[in-house]
């Protein structure tokens, strides 16, 4: 009997389930940040922000770790995915709404329908920002590495936060609360958010890119090595 032959790409798989972890929990923390905006939180009583402000730093910390990992390429790929996931997302839970449930459970149904129906300037206002802040994220990043050789990553991820936030907080507060808010109360939430996901970055997403890139940066090179 001929043996058969191995198939040679059976064994390439060499940063692939990485990539597919990485991947994943960043399509989460994107639209579970988009869920968690439906909770307004006052602070002491003058500004306000979303509950997905505290969240979605983070998925940013992973945009760094795509980026500076497997390259731009690959992390565009991944934003623009997760950019269809949120679509996917908000067509298949306004369809929840539009559909009957049954009257014992009104109550149910009403906290659903609280929770899902999307004002459409606001679902426009954060698409738009997602796509612009993390497309504008990954590619400074990606400038900034060549820039300095590779050395100094705080200095990539948190300069890229820098301006990838501002993509994505003006156009998301101006397109969703425009004409809505008084120009200094629009002012203010920019502002608010703006600095809390740079501070949420500065302090907590940033070391975590670090251990995170250090860790995925052994794995890899343990793979390649044994493969």
């Amino acid at each position: 009997m001929d043996k058969v032959s191995e198939n040679p790409f059976k064994n390439r798989t060499c940063g692939t389930t990485p990539l597919m972890v990485v991947t994943a929990l960043f399509v989460t923390l994107y639209l579970v940040s988009n869920v968690m905006a439906v909770k307004i939180i006052s602070l002491f009583g003058y500004f306000y922000f979303d509950a997905g402000t505290i969240t979605f730093p983070f998925a940013y910390m992973l945009g760094d770790v795509l980026t500076e990992i497997w390259g731009y390429r690959t992390a565009r790929k991944v934003i623009w995915m997760t950019f269809l996931c949120n679509v996917i997302m908000v067509v298949c839970t306004q369809v929840g709404v539009w559909l009957p449930s049954p009257g014992y459970l009104d109550g149910t149904a009403e906290a659903y329908n609280t929770v899902f129906t999307y004002v459409p300037r606001i679902v426009i206002g954060s698409l738009v920002g997602f796509l612009l802040g993390e497309l504008s994220n990954a590619w400074l990043m990606e400038k900034i590495k060549k820039m300095t050789n590779g050395r100094r990553l705080w200095v990539r991820t948190i300069g890229s936060s820098v301006v990838g936030y501002l993509f994505d907080t003006l156009p998301f507060v101006l397109i969703a609360f425009g004409g809505v808010l008084t120009a200094r109360d629009l002012m203010l939430m920019i502002a608010l958010q703006y600095f809390m996901k740079l501070s949420i970055e500065v302090l907590f997403g940033t070391p975590m890119a670090y251990a995170v890139i250090v860790l995925l940066k052994k794995k890899l090179l343990k793979e390649r090595t044994n493969g």
